[in-house]
């Protein structure tokens, strides 16, 4: 649950106090979220996935219901990588009081869509569609990532889940003027560190125990973390910054 300043009873001017600027909402959502910013909240409501009040001067004010609602467009790209029309969707039938089922994305196999099983979940899959939808770009931008090998089909021609997650943040970085030829070496960087990851786990995952290579999976989860965490801190220290 997000936590919202607070604020006095009331109505009129009251009220008004208890709404928050863009800045005040990018450290209520960093709490759960650490990668969002500005631009993206921005996009999100240019999707119409939010719609702030403006003040008389142009500056956005966003109530409590708003964050709320934003925490839920956030949760639901994270968790379950759905596209941005089929959260505005799902979250506008909420609001009207209709029981709705959050939609999952379902696996491909033999290019049929299969129903996740909750005792069994699998990395989840996207189309091409889904995900220019999610990330909010176009078809000659996925083109270009894809030529950088920034961004990967599968070989049945979908995405992994965490391909979402790849094309916002290029899609974020760009806007700073960063360009997906200067990202080649952080995909380097982490084709290394995927390799050294893969290097240790490798005698579990060709273990015959199956309790043994699902062990190798964990193991795989925890040094992927380490390894993020210690490189977050390497380019800290190399630009002598501290992120929030």
């Amino acid at each position: 649950m997000l936590r919202t300043p607070s604020g006095g009873a009331g109505h009129g001017a009251a009220a008004t106090d208890r709404l928050m600027s863009i800045g005040t909402v990018l450290n209520v959502l960093r709490d759960e979220f650490p990668e969002v910013t500005i631009s993206k909240i921005r996009f999100l409501e240019a999707e119409g996935l939010i719609e702030p009040q403006r003040t008389p001067a142009g500056y956005r004010k966003f109530s409590a219901h708003d964050v709320e609602r934003l925490g839920h467009v956030l949760r639901m790209q994270r968790d379950h990588y759905l596209p941005l029309k089929v959260i505005r969707e799902h979250l506008d039938a909420m609001e009207r009081g209709e029981a709705v089922q959050l939609p999952a994305l379902g696996r491909q196999r033999d290019g049929e869509s299969v129903p996740e099983s909750p005792e069994a979940p699998t990395a989840a899959r996207i189309g091409r569609e889904e995900l220019l939808a999610a990330a909010g770009v176009g078809e000659e931008e996925l083109g270009e990532w894809e030529s950088y090998g920034l961004v990967t089909p599968l070989e049945d021609g979908v995405y992994d889940a965490e391909a979402v997650t790849v094309a916002s943040l290029i899609a974020e970085l760009g806007r700073f003027g960063i360009e997906p030829r200067h990202l080649r070496v952080m995909k380097a960087a982490a084709d290394r560190e995927a390799g050294l990851v893969d290097q240790v786990v490798a005698p579990l995952k060709r273990h015959r125990n199956p309790q043994t290579r699902a062990h190798a999976e964990a193991r795989a989860k925890e040094l992927a973390g380490l390894t993020v965490r210690l490189h977050a801190a390497l380019v800290q220290t190399a630009l002598g910054v501290r992120l929030p």
